[in-house]
């Protein structure tokens, strides 16, 4: 984020935007390896993707960071949260692996990412991100059916998600 090219299309997309549209996620994911010359690019992309294919508003304010206005907080609120389908909630970060790869040419590794279930449903309790994680202990303790029930969720949507990167690696050579 410090390199000039990045700032350049940062000041004409908003970071929601960029991790969304794959051809500006695969030109920021390629920026350190054509400038820097690093070993490894990494998508660019945000854990966050899976809640939002959940039904998680998610939004991501200059200089807070990412937020969620209706945070979990009851059983209830496990009604609202959809299951993921990968190729159609979030294929706009398969396209951008895809899209990166082929501009890679084998060059460097791309390494794609999810965040892990503790994390994502630390984000979805609390609503920010969080140093005590202090309302996402609480739904453990207070409400341990209902976390353990989105603990599970999470865990299987990403799964599937990584098991799809796992399928793009071998079907794109």
């Amino acid at each position: 984020r410090y390199l000039p090219e990045y700032r350049e299309v940062r000041a004409r997309a908003d970071f929601l935007t960029m991790v969304r549209t794959p051809e500006l996620a695969a030109r920021v994911t390629l920026q350190p390896v054509d400038i820097l010359g690093v070993d490894a690019a990494i998508i660019f992309s945000d854990i966050l993707v899976v809640p939002a294919a959940m039904g998680m508003a998610l939004t991501v304010e200059e200089g807070t960071g990412p937020r969620f206005d209706d945070p979990i907080s009851s059983p209830r609120d496990l009604e609202r949260l959809r299951d993921v389908d990968v190729e159609g909630d979030l294929g706009y970060v398969l396209e951008a692996l895809r899209h990166t790869r082929a501009e890679l040419h084998g060059r460097v590794p791309l390494i794609g990412f999810a965040g892990a279930p503790w994390t994502l449903m630390s984000y979805m309790v609390e609503g920010s991100g969080t140093k005590t994680f202090a309302r996402a202990k609480r739904f453990l303790i207070e409400q341990p059916r209902t976390a353990h029930a989105l603990l599970g969720r999470l865990a299987a949507a990403v799964g599937r998600f990584l098991a799809t990167f796992a399928q793009l690696r071998t079907t794109a050579r």
